[in-house]
């Protein structure tokens, strides 16, 4: 019997957070979705969860902040951020502290879910990227 993956969503545009959502669930994960990084993590969910999606810029909390956070209470869950402001020299330093992917919204669909895959690959101990 296969463990269903927890994805923890986390988005301070409702719209995103839905469509996010609804993505991920029709995939088969369990989603959990967040207007905050401090809402997750006053949560329950940062233990649970098998990946987060997080945007790099939200009010209070950034995704980068949060990711430096949860490492530093040592859970390893893979991030993947995205955002509506690319930037190269965020997308580097994401990348260097260890995101799995860094998505450009709109970003598609399949894409996401291929960085997702290959995140839960990753940390069940499969093939990478």
């Amino acid at each position: 019997m296969s463990t269903l993956s927890v994805i923890s969503v986390i988005d301070d545009d409702a719209s995103v957070r839905a469509a996010t959502n609804n993505l991920l669930s029709s995939h088969g994960y369990m989603v959990h979705t967040f207007a905050s990084a401090e809402d997750f993590l006053q949560s329950a969910h940062p233990d649970e969860s098998s990946c987060v999606v997080a945007d790099v810029q939200m009010s209070g909390m950034s995704g980068l902040d949060l990711m430096t956070h949860v490492r530093t209470q040592g859970n390893d869950v893979p991030f993947i951020f995205i955002t509506a402001f690319p930037d190269e020299s965020v997308r580097a330093r994401a990348l260097r502290v260890g995101a799995t992917c860094f998505l450009a919204k709109p970003f598609a669909g399949p894409v996401l879910i291929s960085c997702i895959e290959s995140a839960l690959n990753r940390r069940r101990g499969g093939p990478g990227r």
